[in-house]
């Protein structure tokens, strides 16, 4: 039977202490030992599954992750504070002082600002390349790159990467193929597709309720039992902890994912196809004419669709300003960050989310000034939701007929 991501998560039962249908959440940051040697067992790190202290694992932090390593078709899984918190911990223990990363070059401004600005205080240099181009990414590894980093599709400009082949090309050089999975979970399995670690920002669409920031790394045994380790982990001793009442609202959430992509996939779908129609430059991976439109199709699980993102170049940024605080205004969705949320949010990438991305590499890499990414929401009627869109787009007089 073919893995279905959402499958695994329905498939798990976790009982609450007191026979509830929730696992009871545990509002303790220490745990007790009934034996002094079994506390010195665990510090030696030679006893699985003993409770010790809640920067290292907690009962609640424990369902999370054992659910979304299910979901992702990995071993285990360790959830943190942020995606951020999750994707710096991963690489400081993948990478030492002097070796060398190849990532792609359209990813969320704040990992670019990590890779570009911060790592290179630890000696750790990145290689920027076109994702989408093996021979420039193979030009790029050296002798002491260590690390494959990309995003399932990417931030903001929705370039889809191709992680089979990324993942025979880490393999061929004996690199650790990280991927980014935040906008598209369910919809895309990477480790499915070869690659080592999977992380997602749990903020996003797997909350869904823009109330919680958290992370999340899936990967082998051995890799999350390092990153915990108390002598040389990452993950215990930066201590990016989630905490127990934040995880255990997440893992709720959880339950209903596999619905809400559904939704935002068709809603989406529909957007892209009517703005398209309507002669408005429009990116979206359901659409035939996106470059990796069949590419996606190869990795997808396709039930849920191709996901609740999408751009619309409105053709200048005053224009995509105009236009996100008119959209605002007629209450179609909200002029912010993030994504995955119930409302449509909008924000203008190049002067936001990605605005760490010096102006001339967004040039190079296609990111305009006019550029809108949209997190479509979970609109009833998203017919009426079109309807209202355009009447704002002909009302600013928006660019017409610029076309892919």
């Amino acid at each position: 039977m073919a893995f279905n991501p959402a499958d695994q998560i329905q498939d798990l039962q976790y009982f609450g202490e007191f026979g509830g249908v929730n696992p009871s959440i545990s509002d303790s940051s220490t745990y007790t030992f009934l034996a002094a040697k079994s506390m010195i067992d665990t510090f030696e790190g030679n006893l699985a599954g003993c409770y010790l202290y809640s920067r290292h694992m907690s009962p609640s932090t424990l369902y999370l992750s054992q659910a979304l390593a299910a979901m992702e078709g990995t071993e285990t899984a360790n959830v943190s504070s942020s995606g951020m918190g999750s994707i710096s911990t991963a690489l400081l223990q993948v990478c030492n002082q002097g070796d060398h990363i190849v990532s792609s070059r359209t990813i969320y401004g704040g990992t670019y600002a990590l890779l570009k600005n911060f790592m290179p205080k630890f000696g750790i240099e990145t290689s920027f390349v076109d994702i989408t181009n093996l021979d420039k990414i193979e030009a790029e590894i050296k002798e002491d790159t260590k690390v494959l980093y990309c995003e399932s599709i990417s931030n903001p400009l929705l370039e889809i990467a191709d992680i089979r082949s990324l993942a025979e090309l880490a393999k061929k050089y004996d690199l650790t193929l990280m991927v980014d999975n935040t906008f598209s979970p369910l919809q895309i399995s990477p480790a499915q597709l070869g690659a080592d670690l999977v992380i997602h920002s749990l903020t996003k669409f797997i909350n869904g309720t823009s109330d919680t920031v958290g992370g999340v790394i899936c990967g082998s045994n051995d890799f999350i039992d390092s990153m915990r380790s108390v002598n040389d982990g990452a993950a215990m001793l930066l201590g990016p902890v989630m905490d127990s009442l934040r995880a255990a609202s997440i893992l709720k959430n959880l339950r209903t994912l596999h619905i809400r992509m559904k939704k935002h996939s068709e809603n989406a779908m529909y957007l892209a196809k009517r703005f398209q129609e309507d002669g408005y430059k429009v990116i979206y991976p359901g659409l035939e004419n996106h470059p990796q439109h069949e590419l996606y199709k190869t990795m997808s699980n396709p039930e849920y669709g191709f996901g609740g993102m999408l751009t619309l170049d409105a053709g200048s940024l005053e224009k995509a300003d105009d236009l996100m605080e008119l959209m605002q205004k007629r209450n179609l969705g909200y002029l912010a960050v993030s994504l995955g949320f119930y409302k449509t949010l909008f924000n203008a990438p190049g002067t936001a989310t990605s605005s760490e991305i010096p102006a001339d590499e967004q040039a190079e890499m296609g990111l305009t000034d006019g550029l809108i990414r949209f997190s479509i929401g979970l609109d009833n009627n998203i017919e009426r939701t079109y309807e209202e869109m355009k009447r704002c787009l002909v009302e600013l007089d928006v660019i017409q007929k610029v076309r892919v």
